[in-house]
């Protein structure tokens, strides 16, 4: 049962993904370790640890492979002693952990791993120390060899029955499953048997290593036995390390099973193929997106000039659009299904970012991360990876007081952060909040007058909500030191400018001394958008509705003037009036005497009242990027066509409105 030789490079991204994850959660669970630690909570680290090994000596990977060794030895020692857990030893398993993810991140550059001997050093005298022995001999590995043939199963005797050898080891019959929603079942598969070798040997693999190989495993069942002198809870610790293989059953083999009886092959039953998963590159998926957003414009098209066709043709016609209209619809949203990613994504990594920040502000601070698992399209989770770890800093650096400072007001020594994250019908919150000292929202004002950013009257009205956004003005803080961690305000007009681009909000809320709220609205996508319609001119725009606060129909004549400027009356507020033809710099249509319509918008200084020649309602359609050099044009953020063929700028308001 010979193999071929197995090509590393194939799975290469496969395995930087895979260890990667491992790191992450190895990160997360030291976190947490430093909170309390429990026996399931190093074994978890133990079962990261002794994958990253595996997976690296498979890739022939050595130095890798050794320096996890090292760590797996020491997490196997505080297994047997939870008690020995301290800061100190937290610190090194982080370091490794950081080693281990520049060995990775340097394998898929094509670059040579970074020498971390002197921390397998440390790690094996750490060990050493904690167990009270002396340190081993440390050498360093030998250089990457390439990949050798698969080791190579005793045959089978004609009959199919395999001796035993009374003074062979014990054997052992194994029953495995491949998960059939697995990305990579051939490797899955070869991944346990290589695992499998390290223990002893093994015999009757079904079926053969180049079926397991090519992923042709019917059921995703394999079986087969194993000579091997570790006992069984070994061999079942060892599968556990295989991600998406599961050991159904395992038993001793008492003696040579019996010949199958004539027949049973004929009889076996060939179970149908699993269903599989496959990896695809997001600049793919981007451009299936983009052909679907066509598919569906295209349809729409055809939907508008069968309207202008002959009664007496337009029923077929019309029953194979309502078809195709259909399909392309499914086709798009089985598109917009695959782009869907969990936010643990992006929050798997702040456990870490949080620790560390709070370490070096010398904070004691407990993350706490709910709903993580709720789905973001793709596009999306990428665009809030920055954003949120931003205000995570921010809560940690500049919302949470120091210790002494905490308890001077009544509050615990340690402080909370929480990051809730919940689903509101087409759209996610997430809610980043601390119980820290909350925005000084007097101070902002003061500040935004003394820096020219505003005069006194129109800070003075500004509602509470409006004045909590000054926060967002480029380069303003309200912090009293500068870190290179940032202070509260630094950075904060690039979150929700962030934010926005994707189509969302932001929102603020904070209690002086009892902490902060930041909120981030988002769409589930950004590809299907439903913008308020409007007509300027001859010309048609979008507005995002999530940024219309309303509309009203008055009079131009009726409007009021501050400092010679046109002022709308909205409630309590009174808000600048913007000619929407002005700033696009378009001809504007006729004026109507009766009324006209001011569509009110939310900018980066407030509300405004944007006024247009006429409102032509809401209408979902597939936003499209601008290309160069249209993207550079301010106040514009993507462009859609209607279902007549026109095609229509969706407007960036805040841009619009400043630029």
């Amino acid at each position: 049962m010979a193999g071929a030789s197995w090509d590393t490079s194939r799975y290469l991204s496969l395995f930087a993904g895979e260890a990667t994850e491992h790191l992450e959660g190895l990160g997360k669970d030291v976190v947490q370790l430093e909170q309390g630690a429990t026996v399931a909570l190093v074994d978890s680290m133990f079962r990261h640890a002794h994958s990253v090994k595996g997976m690296a000596s498979s890739m022939a990977f050595e130095a890798t492979a050794k320096l996890a060794h090292r760590l797996e030895d020491l997490l196997d020692t505080l297994r047997a002693d939870v008690g020995k857990v301290n800061q100190g030893v937290a610190d090194v398993i982080l370091q490794t952990v950081d080693a281990l993810s520049a060995h990775v991140k340097a394998a898929t550059q094509s670059q040579p791993l970074p020498d971390s001997m002197a921390l397998v050093v440390r790690l094996s005298e750490l060990n050493a120390g904690l167990k009270g022995v002396p340190p081993p001999p440390v050498s360093a590995p030998p250089p990457p060899l390439p990949p050798a043939e698969p080791a190579t199963a005793p045959t089978s005797s004609p009959s199919g029955v395999v001796p035993v050898d009374p003074a062979a080891p014990p054997r052992f019959t194994l029953k495995l499953k491949i998960n059939p929603a697995s990305n990579q079942p051939g490797v899955r598969g070869f991944l346990a048997y290589k695992r499998l070798t390290t223990l002893g040997n093994v015999f009757d693999l079904k079926p053969p290593l180049d079926d397991i190989k090519a992923g042709r495993v019917p059921q995703g069942a394999v079986t087969l036995e194993l000579e091997t002198d570790q006992t069984e809870e070994s061999i079942t610790r060892t599968m556990r390390t295989v991600a998406d293989v599961e050991l159904e059953s395992i038993g001793l083999v008492q003696r040579a099973p019996p010949p199958p009886p004539p027949g049973a092959e004929a009889e076996r039953v060939v179970g149908q193929e699993p269903a599989r998963t496959i990896r695809v590159r997001t600049e793919l998926m981007d451009q299936f997106l983009d052909h679907a957003g066509e598919l569906l414009l295209a349809t729409a098209r055809v939907r508008q000039i069968a309207r202008g066709m002959p009664e007496a043709l337009r029923p077929p016609l019309d029953e194979s659009v309502d078809r195709l209209q259909l399909l392309v619809k499914g086709l798009h949203d089985k598109v917009m299904q695959a782009r869907m990613t969990p936010l643990a994504l992006i929050t798997d990594r702040l456990p870490r970012a949080a620790r560390d920040i709070a370490r070096r502000r010398s904070r004691d601070v407990e993350l706490v991360i709910t709903g993580e698992d709720i789905e973001l399209d793709r596009a999306i989770v990428d665009e809030l990876a920055d954003p949120v770890l931003h205000l995570l800093r921010n809560a940690i650096d500049h919302g949470v007081e120091p210790a002494e400072v905490r308890k001077a007001a009544g509050k615990p020594p340690k402080g909370k952060v929480a990051l809730s994250v919940t689903r509101q019908r087409d759209r996610v919150v997430l809610e980043l909040s601390d119980d820290g000292r909350g925005i000084d929202v007097e101070r902002l004002k003061v500040l935004v007058v003394e820096r020219g950013l505003m005069t006194p009257e129109q800070v003075r009205g500004l509602s509470e909500r409006e004045g909590l956004m000054l926060v967002c003005l480029p380069g303003l803080s309200t912090a009293t030191d500068v870190t290179d961690i940032s202070g509260r305000g630094v950075g904060m007009d690039a979150v929700k400018r962030v934010v926005e681009a994707v189509g969302g909000s932001l929102e603020i809320e904070t209690r002086a001394g009892r902490g902060t709220t930041f909120r981030l609205s988002v769409p589930l996508t950004v590809a299907m958008v439903n913008p308020l319609l409007v007509g300027v001119g001859d010309e048609v725009y979008g507005l995002p509705i999530g940024k219309v606060s309303g509309v009203v129909e008055t009079a131009r004549g009726r409007l009021a003037l501050s400092q010679s400027a046109p002022v709308l009356q909205w409630g309590q507020s009174v808000l600048p009036v913007h000619e929407l033809s002005s700033l696009l710099d378009v001809p504007p249509g006729p004026v109507s005497v009766v009324a006209s319509p001011f569509v009110v918008v939310d900018s980066d200084d407030g509300r405004v009242a944007l006024a247009v020649d006429r409102l032509l309602g809401q209408e979902e359609v597939v936003l499209k990027a601008l290309a160069r050099p249209l993207d550079l044009v301010p106040g514009l953020a993507g462009v859609t066509i209607l279902g007549n063929g026109r095609p229509v700028f969706i407007l960036d308001v805040a841009r619009l409105v400043t630029a």
